[in-house]
């Protein structure tokens, strides 16, 4: 134990792989830390401080059958990201100081992000998709979490910290947005999958909307995911060894994944009973 907090580096060619080989690299080389969720008889935590690379985020097999939860769990978390449908599960403590639902949610803080005493509301991914529109080599393009004035004291802060986007024109002259996303923590067995898909897919959305702008084709380039504690709870830590480690010797790669074109309609299917569900929830 020297004190240092390992800092890993892994990459795959596609989503898949990518999450993959970080869970491999985070089992070999992390760090054993407490966490302040930990319950006295839980083991210490697996972390490290990790970058991870998609070369190519929309490239097939997406999706690793390992992640915790099932396909109807994915279509909703990309919904709640991309189209806010449990932004009315953020409390209101302004008109009810004993609100206590959710603090916040991704969509929220990046697509309608508000700042005391001020009336103007920020979609910060339209602002991104405006400025890479007229400027793509801006290095000013990204959306942020944070709110300085309240995060630091509330119970459960965002993970997601920043959103940074660049567009660089391929051999062929065709604009290519490249993301970079920053977490300050990520649950890297029970929620990086998740966080990871929806994000490529807002990466996907601001480019469609780039293009519209511009009048430019955009495709995308690299994802990379960047978390300062990229972590396993002790608490899940036999179930990840037993469930996803001895995977990787009981079955092939391409057992271990499907294609997001073979499920797609799946997911779509989900959508109404999802939607539904969302409207029900967060009634005080």
């Amino acid at each position: 134990m020297d004190g240092h907090i390992p800092v890993l580096f892994t990459k795959g060619a596609c989503l898949a792989e990518a999450w993959e080989n970080s869970l491999i690299e985070l089992h070999r080389h992390g760090c054993e830390i407490v966490t302040e969720y930990d319950r006295p008889d839980d083991p210490p935590s697996k972390d490290c401080s990790m970058t991870i690379v998609v070369d190519d985020p929309l490239a097939e097999p997406m999706i690793h059958m390992d992640f915790p939860g099932g396909l109807e769990d994915l279509q909703e978390y990309v919904l709640e990201v991309l189209d806010g449908i449990k932004d009315h599960c953020v409390r209101n403590t302004a008109d009810d100081p004993n609100d206590t639902r959710w603090e916040y949610t991704y969509h929220q803080r990046l697509c309608t992000y508000d700042v005391p005493g001020m009336e103007k509301i920020f979609d910060q991914t339209d602002i991104i998709a405006r400025k890479l529109a007229t400027t793509p080599f801006s290095r000013r393009a990204q959306a942020v979490t944070w709110k300085v004035w309240q995060d630091n004291d509330c119970y459960d802060p965002p993970c997601l910290q920043s959103f940074w986007c660049r567009i660089l024109p391929d051999q062929s002259g065709i604009w290519t947005l490249n993301t970079n996303v920053r977490f300050r923590s990520n649950d890297a067995y029970k929620a990086a999958f998740m966080n990871m898909f929806a994000l490529i897919m807002l990466q996907r959305r601001i480019a469609d909307r780039i293009a519209a702008l511009a009048g430019q084709r955009v495709r995308l380039g690299r994802y990379v995911h960047q978390a300062d504690s990229y972590h396993i709870y002790g608490a899940n830590y036999k179930e990840f060894e037993g469930r996803f480690i001895n995977s990787l010797t009981a079955r092939s790669f391409a057992q271990r994944t499907m294609t997001y074109s073979m499920v797609k309609e799946i997911m779509d299917a989900a959508v109404p009973g999802i939607l539904q569900k969302a409207r029900a929830m967060g009634r005080k």
